[in-house]
């Protein structure tokens, strides 16, 4: 099977039921925590309801796609076991299923937490370990036709801050993304349906995740959908030289650069404000000749 990469640019990604047609402006994945100890609001959602609530709230904004999660991927976080995973998002799920049509991903490592997940309606397997800490995963993911998230991390949560190198970041994490798609689509994935992750803050210094934000263009060649996650991030307050600063005006600065190198899709927190910035940079010509007008 040929698996070259073509530096065309995709215009749509390929879920397990949905395609999600890929514009100018950046659809926003929106990120639902069902966890006591992920960095930025761990503790708020566990509560079903309180997630169920807070996921609607985000479609108001505007959310494309709701992001669950029942296990933090945050650095040094505690793993846990696959039944107390999905004890957290299944009953989240089956409520968001029955009162949205927004399409859901499941973020996990685990391919267990993932079928159930994808037989509860979710469309998307949002992996870290980029498909590779499980290995039924892959072949779930063939099975059941998953739109999926292939991620670059180095280490595991437990480790991924402990003094990550690399002798050039932005091309490694590219070869490492070009690789692995390609690995993915001989495993038998259908390569529309597999979007890439540069994975900030996952086994990186600020200064790789500045490296690779400024740089995330050069992932487009990729002839995947390019999803970012800076939401929040350490390196936010890192670059404000103050930790406890809101981080929500810097992640919609981050967001705007991103929009503007042609990023597809971005993970964030805080949808209605990220929204809103995207609607006015397109309008005020950040994007470029083809920015919708406003109202559009």
């Amino acid at each position: 099977m040929d698996t070259r990469f073509t530096a065309e640019l995709p215009d749509q990604w390929q879920l397990r039921t949905v395609t999600l047609r890929l514009q100018r402006q950046p659809l926003v994945m929106g990120i639902v925590n069902v966890t006591p100890d992920s960095f930025s609001d761990g503790g708020r959602f566990l509560d079903p309801a309180y997630a169920v609530t807070h996921a609607l709230e985000l479609v108001e904004q505007g959310a494309d796609i709701l992001d669950i999660g029942g296990e933090s991927t945050r650095p040094y976080a505690t793993p846990v076991s696959a039944d107390e995973e999905l004890r957290r998002v299944l009953p989240v799920i089956r409520q968001l299923g029955r009162q949205t049509r927004v399409p859901m991903s499941i973020d996990t490592i685990k391919a267990r937490v993932a079928r159930e997940a994808l037989d509860c309606g979710v469309e998307i397997i949002n992996d870290v370990s980029g498909l590779e800490a499980d290995p039924e995963m892959v072949p779930l993911a063939v099975a059941t036709a998953a739109g999926v998230c292939v991620m670059h991390t180095q280490g595991t949560p437990a480790t991924m801050q402990d003094n990550p190198c690399y002798e050039n970041v932005v091309e490694e994490v590219r070869d490492y993304l070009q690789t692995r798609r390609s690995q993915l689509v001989e495993a038998g994935l259908d390569p529309a349906r597999i979007c890439v992750d540069p994975g900030i803050g996952f086994g990186k210094t600020h200064q790789h995740n500045l490296q690779l934000l400024s740089s995330c263009h050069r992932y487009l060649t990729l002839g995947a959908p390019l999803l970012v996650g800076p939401s929040r991030k350490g390196f936010l307050g890192h670059m404000l030289q103050d930790k406890q600063a809101d981080r929500q005006p810097a992640t919609i600065g981050v967001a705007l650069s991103l929009a503007a190198q042609g990023v597809h899709i971005l993970r964030v927190h805080d949808v209605g404000p990220v929204k809103q910035a995207l609607q006015l940079f397109a309008a005020t010509g950040g994007l470029g000749g083809d920015s919708p007008p406003p109202g559009a």
